[in-house]
């Protein structure tokens, strides 16, 4: 294996193991020597394109793939920006990304805990008692992810973990794209949906939610689903209808599945929140036929442009709380805020220690006026 040794120091962590390995690079076990806490580390190093020096450098193969190794690395490093601005519990949290050894990294919380496959092998069979509680949180994330303009696109059981306490988490954001850019393929197979078996697929919020469906089919069937090539001239899949125990799953439940697992991205739910209600029952839904699923968001009304000033200026003062994901997260409330009072009260749900947020909060008031609540 092309990995760190154990005991390398890279700033102040020190490599204690490698966690996994990836077409996009490896994940170590580290320990960050400063706060004395366990961390994930992951290095990028795409084996097709790149390799190790003998000083541990990493670099491109060759004159060839010299571009799409730095195109790759800039993508990293902005995804780990990205993936920084996300705050969900059930997302997993990025702490820090930074370039070194010629290649980038990204530094995450280590989840002490068990990945899903482990955590369902001592307590099968299930019961929707057992699942609904994962599902939900995990949903809420993926819907923080979709909201943000990327997609996950690599959803299945060894990416979700159980953590001590109970809860799950989403992992490994490392084929993670903005919904506006050119996906590449990307397949774990049985989870993958068809259109990301090519680079021209059609790739949307319904390519994640297709792939957590195949986790609880996984979870409900006791083994994953068909490859979805397989799938798309002849359907010969067992429908979870089929193959789930009724006594302990209700067939709304199990036909939401199915839904989801449609070969054909234009019969599925097309948001998380088109599937979670027919999922969980948080709303009355009716799960929409072939003929009748919706193809196209609906229009919304476009907020006015904040000025540039503006922007900078929130970014500057965000930043001495949160650090550099600060510019992420203006931009993306930006897009939601009326003027720059609201704006700086979207912000302040940023900011974690109660007295910042206070004080962060009073400048929204002095520029409008108007009362918080």
């Amino acid at each position: 294996m092309n990995s760190l040794p154990a005991g390398y120091a890279l700033l102040e962590y020190r490599i204690e193991k490698v966690l996994g390995v990836g077409g996009f690079g490896l994940t170590y076990l580290a320990l960050d020597s400063n706060l004395n806490l366990k961390v994930a580390l992951k290095e990028f190093l795409p084996g097709d394109i790149a390799l190790r020096a003998p000083d541990q450098s990493i670099g491109p193969r060759s004159p060839d793939t010299a571009e799409s190794f730095g195109w790759g690395k800039r993508r990293f490093m902005d995804e780990s920006r990205t993936v920084a601005s996300f705050r969900h519990p059930n997302i997993v949290r990025v702490m820090r990304f930074f370039e070194a050894n010629g290649t980038a990294y990204m530094v995450m919380e280590f989840v002490e805990g068990a990945a899903l496959g482990e955590w369902v092998k001592t307590r099968r069979p299930l019961s929707e008692a057992q699942v609904a509680p994962i599902v939900a949180p995990l949903l809420d994330g993926l819907e923080v992810i979709h909201r943000a303009g990327f997609l996950h696109r690599d959803i299945k059981p060894g990416n979700i973990y159980i953590r001590e306490d109970g809860s799950p988490v989403l992992l490994d954001f490392g084929s993670a794209r903005q919904k506006a850019t050119e996906l590449t393929a990307v397949v774990s197979p049985g989870y993958a949906p068809f259109e990301q078996y090519h680079t021209h697929g059609k790739q949307g919020p319904w390519s994640d939610i297709y792939a957590f469906g195949g986790v609880l089919y996984w979870m409900v069937a006791g083994s994953m689903p068909q490859e979805a090539p397989a799938r798309v001239r002849e359907d010969n899949m067992a429908a979870a209808v089929q193959v789930g125990d009724k006594s302990r799953f209700r067939p709304e439940f199990l036909a939401a599945i199915d839904w989801a697992l449609s070969p054909f991205e234009d019969q599925r739910p097309q948001n998380v929140a088109e599937w979670r209600a027919a999922l969980l029952e948080t709303k009355s839904a009716q799960q929409p036929t072939a003929e009748t699923a919706p193809t196209s968001k609906p229009a919304t009304t476009p907020r006015p442009r904040l000025p540039a000033d503006v922007l900078k200026r929130a970014e500057q003062r965000l930043a001495q709380h949160i650090g550099p994901v600060a510019g992420v997260v203006v931009k993306r409330a930006a897009a939601r805020a009326r003027d720059e009072a609201e704006l700086y009260l979207m912000l302040a749900d940023e900011i974690e220690d109660k007295d910042e947020r206070k004080a962060f909060v009073r400048q929204a008031v002095s520029i409008s006026g108007r009362p918080t609540n």
